[in-house]
């Protein structure tokens, strides 16, 4: 089962929120995508939250782009930032990247976002959001969103 971006807002807006301000927080982050022959690659990627979307825009022929194509499975995970700190936990999310051959919804995406021409564009499907947090500096916090699932929160110390 998955989700649009809008979907997990209406299930959890108060996660939503917090994954969108841990990624607003830093401009690159990083996506994990399989190689032909399974093994997995970690690249930069910029993402953009638009008309109930999470976006994946990609440079022509790009490795990361030739590998959703494969294989549409992924993971994506907040810049954690510099230091220590953590600000707003860890965010990841994991889903499947669906590429947009529509000529009139890219279009719209690269009049809002005005990225290089050419570029890939996928839309998400997600199958998981996770954030985890320390609470009151003695707990680890862990919260699990799926489609269809309510969210579990798990407290460890």
């Amino acid at each position: 089962m998955t989700a649009n971006w809008a979907a997990f807002t209406e299930a959890e807006p108060d996660l939503a929120r917090t994954a969108e301000e841990r990624f607003g927080a830093f401009t690159h982050h990083v996506l994990a995508t399989l190689r032909k022959d399974g093994s997995p690659r970690t690249t930069g990627l910029e993402v953009r939250f638009l008309d109930g979307e999470l976006w994946l825009g990609m440079m022509p022929d790009s490795l990361k782009a030739l590998d959703l194509r494969r294989d549409p499975r992924f993971a994506l995970q907040a810049n954690p930032g510099e230091g220590q700190s953590m600000g707003g936990g860890d965010v990841r999310i994991a889903g499947r990247a669906i590429e947009v051959e529509d000529p009139e919804q890219k279009a719209a995406y690269g009049e809002e976002v005005e990225p290089p021409e050419p570029f890939h564009l996928f839309r998400t499907e997600l199958t998981e959001v996770v954030r985890t947090y320390v609470e009151d500096d003695k707990y680890l916090v862990v919260q699990i969103w799926q489609p269809g699932v309510p969210l579990r929160t798990i407290k460890r110390t």
